[in-house]
């Protein structure tokens, strides 16, 4: 399996670009003297995109100062700095890194971008750096790569957490399909990990470290990080052997021959921000006012955030890998949550009380979760054969028409040759967990008692035992099976089924009651 692994990993390095930067970049220098970036460039549609987020306050970020140089400016003017300026620092950027720091007119178009025309956005970008810098910093550090590689989610994705280009690469580190498979990403019709900032993150590592021991050249890793190594390799090939990236800079696709620009003026404006008179927006939240805590049961962002009080925007924005605002977990197949530290302690007091929480919207309701269950699906890419219509496809790989439109985001009936789409992966459907063919009662009363969370160290009122339907066993008349729920206890068990503790204890043959975990099948006389 390892060596298949290693071969899968060479071809979508050798054949295959991460992702799909921009079509057209940069307009030649020779076109014009007023030659700038167009419209519909990739690095400025990723920018554009910050604006939807709803996270943001309106003030600036708590960590903002205003340095004493500012006051050489009006309120509104913008410092702009001469060639040499920009040329010196990024020369002492140059010294203390092991990237080729270098400026040219091609990085102060970029500076333009992030420093000029795009300020606000990238004060935006520079609020997201609390919350995502740390994870990069962490996670590189881990791998023993250069930090300065925090910088390549700024050109990918704008730091972006949920965005999502043309060519369909998705996520901070804007994986493709194929290659966040080769990495570990798994996608299926409900959780995408490829928009999982943890989970990306150490895909990236993985991703750029390879691209690194295939060229020992982390300019030329950038490249290939863009537009895939076979690219890379031909450059070289017609630069004459040169490994250097403004060596073949010319024989590099289009776009790709703006992409180390772009990261150069990148990093050059986030640490220089301060002399451009750019302070972080405060992005509402921090990295170390976050946690995680584990789901087991299926839940969703409206009981949660009905019940914890949690706004469902903050939920999501925490936890964009879950498609539909539904965490499909089991026992058996867990999920993490990202919440607010403060909000830690309510989840794991209420956790219970949380799986049977029934929402004003019939999403949270056991019927639909299981229908959730039922058309859960990894799925897997599909390259569409000439002459297949969209009824073919949804009936080869077993699926409704009204599903497979909906996971392509088709609006009609059509689909071309060679075109990619998304279809179910066969057998890979979850099984509805048990929680969800029972009929769970809990009590008006109770459900009242935890509308809002308790404080954290107020352990939560004990919850009545779902009403469980067992199944016997075929040829036994003793006893029926039950699954342990997380939660119960053989006190509530016992008064449930009319049998007494020392029943159980003795026909499971348990001396004690912590024996009891989740997923447990235990006998229970008749």
């Amino acid at each position: 399996m390892r060596v298949v692994h290693l071969i899968s990993i060479l071809i979508v390095l050798l054949v295959s670009p991460h992702s799909i930067f921009s079509q057209d970049t940069l307009r030649s220098d020779t076109t014009s003297k007023k030659a700038k970036l167009v419209e519909d460039d990739a690095v400025v549609a990723m920018l554009d995109s910050l604006s939807t987020l709803k996270i943001f306050s309106d003030g600036a970020s708590p960590h903002a100062l205003k340095y004493p140089s500012w006051s050489n400016y009006t309120e509104t003017e913008i410092p702009v700095f001469s060639d040499s300026v920009y040329a010196a620092r990024i020369a002492l950027m140059n010294e203390n890194s092991p990237f080729e720091y270098i400026y040219n007119s091609d990085v102060k178009k970029f500076i333009d971008l992030y420093a000029v025309r795009k300020r606000k956005l990238t004060a935006r970008i520079l609020g997201l750096s609390e919350i995502y810098f740390p994870l990069f910093e962490e996670q590189l550090d881990r791998f023993d790569m250069p930090l300065e590689l925090k910088y390549l989610a700024v050109i990918e994705s704008a730091l972006n957490p949920v965005a999502n280009s043309k060519a369909g690469a998705k996520g901070l580190w804007q994986f493709m399909y194929g290659t966040g498979r080769v990495y570990g990403l798994k996608v299926s019709s409900y959780v995408d990990d490829r928009y999982d900032p943890f989970k990306a993150t150490i895909a990236a590592c993985e991703h750029l470290k390879d691209l690194y021991d295939i060229y020992g050249n982390w300019s030329l890793a950038l490249a290939a990080y863009n537009s895939g190594a076979g690219n890379v390799n031909k450059a070289i090939r017609r630069s004459g052997g040169l490994k250097n990236f403004w060596a073949i800079h010319r024989f590099l696709p289009k776009e790709t021959r703006a992409y180390v620009p772009a990261f150069i003026a990148a990093s050059y404006v986030l640490a220089y921000a301060n002399e451009h008179k750019i302070y972080p927006v405060d992005p509402g939240i921090l990295y170390y006012e976050v946690d995680t805590v584990t789901v087991r049961h299926p839940l969703t962002f409206g009981q949660i955030s009905e019940m914890l009080n949690i706004p469902w925007d903050e939920i999501d924005f925490l936890n964009p890998a879950y498609k539909q605002g539904v965490i499909p977990a089991t026992p058996e197949m867990t999920y993490k949550l990202r919440l607010r530290k403060k909000n830690v302690g309510d989840f794991i007091n209420n956790e219970n009380a949380l799986y049977a929480y029934k929402t004003k919207d019939a999403l949270s309701d056991d019927a639909s979760l299981a229908a959730i269950y039922a058309s859960y699906h990894e799925t897997q890419q599909y390259t569409v054969k000439k002459g297949e219509t969209v009824a073919g496809i949804a009936k080869k790989f077993h699926m409704s028409i009204p599903e497979f439109k909906s996971l392509n985001n088709l609006s009609k009936n059509y689909v071309k040759p060679k075109q990619k789409v998304f279809v179910y992966t066969p057998g890979s459907a979850p099984k509805i967990p048990d929680s969800l063919l029972r009929k769970r009662e809990t009590p008006p009363a109770a459900v009242a008692s935890v509308q809002k969370p308790v404080a954290s160290s107020v352990t939560t009122a004990k919850q009545p035992a779902p009403k469980p339907v067992a199944k016997t066993p075929v040829g036994n008349s003793k006893f029926i099976y039950y699954t342990i729920l997380s939660g119960d206890n053989l006190w509530d068990l016992a008064d449930h089924f009319n049998v007494t503790v020392a029943q159980i204890k003795k026909l499971n043959g348990i001396n004690n009651a912590s024996y009891l975990k989740p997923g447990q099948k235990i006998k229970i006389p008749k």
